[in-house]
């Protein structure tokens, strides 16, 4: 059976929502989605970028992540094909664990938790194919990387991307 490794945040959890609404109350700004950037942030601006990782460091950030639209479904009707990972690179923020794994729990219940990898570099990860928004993430990937968009990879060219879960459908299924 071929596998699927997928990532949690920007992929199936709407990571870049609540940290868009938190920077915006935190720091009593009026960004829209398109404006905040953490990526960018990395070269413009890294002293906002560490104070945002703080924020998101709270050990309950990630509890309450809204669920990308049609998410579960697709990964349902994928997991009577393929063997399904959740494949999310929690070290930069280790204080997550709990969170995104209750997460994953209540809105993901039938992925079992032995398919579920906290990792930092996902080239160790062995599957057919990789769900990601980060493209960096594809490097030294041994199967195909789709990239899934989000405002920070719009930019980025050279993997089959996908704007929805039914682009994913529609490419695995």
């Amino acid at each position: 059976m071929q596998r699927i490794a997928i990532d949690m945040d920007e992929v199936i959890a709407d990571f870049h929502l609540k940290m868009l609404n938190t920077v915006n109350a935190h720091y009593s700004l009026s960004l829209t989605a398109s404006e905040l950037n953490l990526f960018d942030l990395r070269h413009k601006n890294p002293e906002m970028l560490n104070e945002m990782m703080v924020l998101a460091s709270d050990a309950d950030f990630f509890a309450d992540l809204n669920v990308i639209g049609d998410s579960q479904r697709v990964i349902a009707e994928l997991s009577k094909r393929y063997e399904i990972f959740i494949t999310t690179a929690a070290m930069e923020v280790p204080t997550s664990f709990n969170a995104k794994f209750n997460w994953l729990k209540r809105h993901f219940p039938a992925i079992k938790p032995t398919n579920i990898v906290f990792c930092g570099l996902k080239s160790v990860i062995n599957a057919d194919y990789m769900i990601d928004d980060n493209a960096f993430n594809f490097e030294n990937f041994c199967g195909e990387g789709i990239l899934y968009t989000a405002p920070h990879n719009l930019q980025v060219t050279g993997y089959r991307r996908a704007d929805s879960w039914q682009d994913i459908e529609s490419m695995l299924l």
